[in-house]
């Protein structure tokens, strides 16, 4: 029987995890759908990988930072990150530089080749629309050899989906760590004092300069009436931007559960002594590393005990905590008596709605 070769099913666009992105379609936001009066200092992250930074010397600028359904038609997005100025600051200090950032693991950028003569170029694109016209600035940064690229777009058209794309070349000076470590930042700069401005966009890699990070900013804190919307950022190797790589949800969410994660509160507990007692968490997905613990909550946790009544901690807290980047044990003080010694074991879990997310794990860069 003869043996014919099977031809490429040519399938365009196929998922390869090209977009070295995570969550650029702002689909997911463990940690809420609204993050309010953000400013003087502050850095938070908000939707899953994209984090709020300033830096500087600060003065009265605020904004919230929402997960929103407003997005580019046609396009096949769902949802978007909405920024809202809520105070304005028109008196920006010389150092001052905000911006919206997503931070990378060096040993995830390793075929970009970077400090070598095939160092690889990198196309951005993204979505963005909002209610000022004029320039915005993006700046990349090699965090591991400090060094810059900084980039200008210019929204034509107010209140406006429209799509942007920027080029960069490869960098041949200077490789990134090969570690689980920030290495590498974009950043979509929203205000920059003249410190950060002063200088010139690259058109080369520099070592950085702090005056080219954001030249010709537009001041996104001058109104409580401004907006700046943004979804479908994509990174990819080469100098073409490809069509967006949308990933199934699950995907998406166990990508960002790397760098933080929320538990419920069904998992075996022991007794330890007094009010403590310890819990064990196993991840739902290995995080990047051993992961901070927190509550979600602030009362309505409680143990199920064996063979005895129910015990309530009306205001609890962390004690101590311990683990991997696989799994968490925690002593959470606040417990009512232990009752029985001989059943000290039972099952905790939460008496309010926030069930799924007792716990949160977080190993963000």
């Amino acid at each position: 029987m003869a043996i014919s070769k099977i031809p490429n099913a040519g399938i365009s666009n196929a998922v390869n995890f090209r977009n070295l992105i995570i969550n650029g379609d702002m689909s997911i936001s463990q940690r809420g759908t609204s993050f309010a009066t953000m400013g003087n200092g502050d850095t938070q992250y908000t939707l899953d990988r994209f984090q709020w930074n300033e830096e500087g010397s600060f003065g009265d600028a605020e904004l919230t930072i929402t997960q929103d359904t407003d997005v580019p038609t046609g396009q096949g997005f769902g949802k978007s990150l909405k920024a809202v100025c809520t105070t304005v600051d028109t008196s920006i200090d010389s150092n001052t530089i905000s911006y919206i950032t997503q931070k990378f693991e060096g040993q995830n950028l390793q075929h970009l080749n970077r400090g070598r003569s095939t160092a690889e170029s990198l196309t951005l694109s993204f979505w963005a629309k909002s209610n000022l016209t004029g320039t915005f600035t993006v700046a990349f940064k090699d965090v591991d050899n400090t060094r810059l690229y900084s980039a200008s777009y210019s929204p034509s058209v107010a209140d406006t989906w429209e799509k942007f794309i920027i080029t960069i070349p490869g960098d041949t000076s200077g490789g990134l760590s090969n570690h689980n470590a920030h290495s590498f930042s974009v950043d979509w700069n929203l205000q920059a004092g003249t410190s950060k401005s002063n200088g010139a966009l690259t058109t080369a890699w520099e070592a950085q300069a702090e005056g080219d990070r954001a030249v010709g900013q537009t001041n996104f804190f001058s109104s409580t009436s401004n907006n700046f919307y943004l979804t479908g950022v994509q990174l990819e190797v080469g100098t073409t931007a490809s069509d967006f790589e949308f990933l199934p949800v699950d995907v998406n969410l166990k990508r960002c559960q790397r760098y933080y994660q929320t538990l419920g509160f069904g998992h075996f507990a022991m007794h330890e002594s007094g009010s403590t007692y310890v819990m064990n968490l196993p991840h739902i997905q290995t995080m990047r590393s051993v992961p901070s613990k927190g509550l979600n909550i602030s009362s309505n946790l409680r143990v199920r005990q064996f063979g005895t009544s129910d015990r309530d901690a009306s205001s609890p807290s962390i004690s101590s905590s311990n683990g991997s980047n696989n799994g968490s044990y925690i002593k959470v003080t606040g417990f009512g008596s232990v009752g029985s010694t001989s059943s000290v074991a039972g099952i905790g879990y939460t008496t309010s709605s926030n069930d799924g997310d007792a716990f949160k794990l977080d190993s963000e860069l």
